[in-house]
């Protein structure tokens, strides 16, 4: 049971999507914008986000039909829909960053100021710094204005993402979904509500425990090292079975994930989001060189396993797997994986659960080659409910209908209300 780590996190990560190059120092940094119908969407996602002024404006902006050449300036007027400058090499920090912007569980806890209470210097590497200055640039991020064409740089929160991940210094290529890992536990760090670690338990779980306690057992031994809101929020308990072929002994094990890597089950064409599920969770045959030992045999013997989502995270970030280190040159898949903006129900995934639902609210985007690309986000603003295409300095409004695309990498799904996972 681990969790993701600095030391095994790349390892964790099956190839890297990269951004475009940088520019001449003297041209504005500035994204290019990918040409896309523009309609407006129904509202949906409500929250607390803004002060009563700001959600009277919100409304009042979201109750206006937009037209597609609608300028800049109209749509910064509403919060949260603020650029971030590429700095150089920078996409994929900053279509992460929008992304979690618009996280709204997470958008509350960083504006309401409930971090600071929770800010851990003690067993923190950052003491607390990272955060600090992640909650500045989300301040930043939602501070009503009515400037027009306000965009933000993300200097100084590189800075100190890059004190905890030295990796991020200097502005060569990234990938996306490996930078969200290594933010996402600083930040939990900076805020871990462990602030002096307990004695390790070196025992293994009874496996005479029913498998729903033995999950506890296993959920409150990693709360007892890793707990935080960032945990409340992003971290499931994935269910590994391993059965053996020839007396039937099952063994059973449960880790943490802060997200799920999923296959691609093609290399072109289209393919729905669940068949990347089936081909995750599908069971696959140990045999030969791969033999575990059964524990009930005590020999090594041909097992199946197969894994299950035991607990299921309130938020939900699915990477997809575009980039394989098996193919020469890692070329990327550009198979379209069709997935829904609202009730993806990941029930036949569930180890034993009930319905679960989930409902897209941002896509961070990867267009071009493994080593001349660039990134764009999609989000659902948590007020309004209408959909953006943020792309590094420029922000405007999108259909829903065009959010999934062939160019989608790492998908971000809240858990619907109605769920019962």
């Amino acid at each position: 049971m681990t969790l993701y780590t600095r030391t095994n996190v790349y390892m964790q990560t099956l190839g890297g999507a990269h951004c475009c190059a940088p520019p001449p120092p003297s041209l504005p940094l500035i994204g290019v914008a990918t040409c896309r119908q523009t309609l407006s969407s129904p509202a949906g996602r409500r929250s607390s986000l803004l002060s009563s002024d700001s959600a009277a404006a919100a409304a009042s902006s979201s109750s206006r039909r937009r037209p597609a050449d609608s300028p800049p300036r109209q749509a910064a007027r509403l919060p949260g829909l603020t650029g971030l400058r590429n700095i150089g090499n920078t996409c994929f920090m900053n279509s992460v960053l929008q992304c979690l912007s618009n996280t709204r569980a997470l958008h509350d806890y960083i504006l309401r100021d409930e971090y600071s209470a929770d800010i851990n210097t003690t067993t923190s590497s950052m003491k607390g710094a990272l955060i600090r200055a992640f909650a500045t640039l989300m301040s930043d991020l939602w501070k009503k204005t009515d400037q027009a064409d306000v965009v933000l740089t993300t200097a100084p929160f590189k800075s100190q993402i890059q004190r905890f991940a030295p990796r991020f210094m200097g502005y060569q290529q990234q990938d996306a979904q490996e930078f969200l890992r290594y933010l996402l536990e600083g930040l939990h760090e900076d805020v871990n509500r462990v602030t002096s670690r307990p004695r390790p338990i070196t025992t293994d779980i009874d496996d005479s425990l029913s498998t729903s306690q033995q999950s506890m057992e296993a959920w409150k031994r990693f709360l007892r090292l890793e707990n935080s809101k960032f945990v409340d929020l992003f971290v499931g308990q994935l269910k590994s079975t391993l059965r053996c072929t020839v007396c039937g002994h099952a063994s059973v094990t449960f880790d943490p994930f802060w997200d799920l890597s999923l296959p691609i089950p093609s290399k072109t064409g289209q393919v729905r989001l669940q068949a990347c599920f089936d081909l995750f969770t599908k069971e696959e045959v140990l045999d030969g060189d791969e033999k575990p030992t059964c524990a009930k045999c005590q020999k090594r013997q041909r097992c199946t396993k197969g894994f299950s989502i035991q607990k299921f995270p309130r938020i939900l970030v699915v990477h997809l797997k575009r980039f394989s280190p098996q193919e020469r040159f890692r070329g990327k898949l550009g198979c379209a994986v069709d997935f829904p903006v609202s009730g993806l129900d990941l029930s036949p995934y569930s180890a034993g659960q009930g319905p679960c639902k989930y409902n897209l609210y941002g896509v961070a985007n990867h267009s071009g080659t493994l080593f001349s690309g660039h990134y764009t986000a999609y989000c659902q603003h948590p007020l309004s409910g209408d959909w953006y295409e943020y792309n590094d300095s420029r922000v405007r409004p999108i259909s829903s209908r065009t959010v999934s695309s062939s160019e989608a990498y790492v998908l971000f799904f809240e858990l619907a209300g109605s769920s019962h996972c």
